[in-house]
């Protein structure tokens, strides 16, 4: 859903010139900016490393939810995939700015009793560890879908589905608690152009980021 998300935000934004989508199936998008690889193996990016060469960024917005996972299966989709596509892209575009989408809540010494908070952690410690150009962490709250995006994951379109005519009012909870997927996928192109002031990025600083280049698109 994030990554559908920011995909649009990416093909309509006049400073984005060319993206590359590395999916597990198919999108059926298609736009001029738009190239797309279907790859079946998240562990092992070793043999798209010439397609990933050249690029200014990596929005990394893959993810799953820890409900009824163990701890293995998860570190295995949340930090193992997240490394296997950063190892390669360090090789493939050493200067890439990488953008991870984490959550709020994130335990950021990864050592705290609740498992989804402790391996995303950890997943953000180990990127920080990498020599990049610039790594942004994303710690998105309720993130609203926007512009006919829908998730994959069945009981979460049921919930949207319910909670989305009730968005006006979960604005009201404030900007450090709810976003939507347009504001995250404009947040993330502000910081791989403009940066920011620090690498881990709350709910609030996403919403103000993308309030800012809102401001400037306009």
């Amino acid at each position: 859903m994030l990554g559908s998300g920011t995909l649009i935000e990416c093909l309509a934004h006049p400073d984005v010139v060319d993206v590359l989508s590395v999916v597990r199936r198919p999108s059926g998008v298609q736009h001029a900016k738009l190239a797309e690889i279907v790859h079946d193996d998240f562990l092992d990016f070793s043999r798209l490393a010439d397609r990933l060469s050249g690029y200014d960024a990596c929005l990394f917005c893959l993810g799953v939810s820890s409900a009824g996972m163990t701890e293995e299966a998860y570190r295995n989709v949340t930090l193992d995939v997240t490394l296997a596509a950063a190892q390669t892209l360090l090789a493939a575009s050493p200067g890439l700015a990488f953008c991870f989408v984490s959550g709020a809540g994130t335990d950021s010494s990864a050592t705290g009793r609740v498992m989804w908070a402790r391996v995303k952690g950890e997943t953000e410690n180990r990127l920080l560890e990498l020599p990049f150009g610039r790594v942004w962490l994303f710690r998105p709250g309720y993130v609203q879908p926007m512009k006919g995006v829908r998730s994959r994951t069945r009981i979460y379109n049921l919930a949207y589905t319910v909670l989305g005519p009730l968005y006006p009012l979960l604005k009201r909870l404030g900007p450090g608690v709810v976003t939507t997927t347009e504001k995250l996928g404009l947040a993330m192109i502000r910081v791989v152009r403009d940066g920011a002031s620090h690498e881990v990025l709350e709910n609030r600083d996403i919403n103000e980021l993308a309030a800012a280049e809102q401001r400037l698109l306009a």
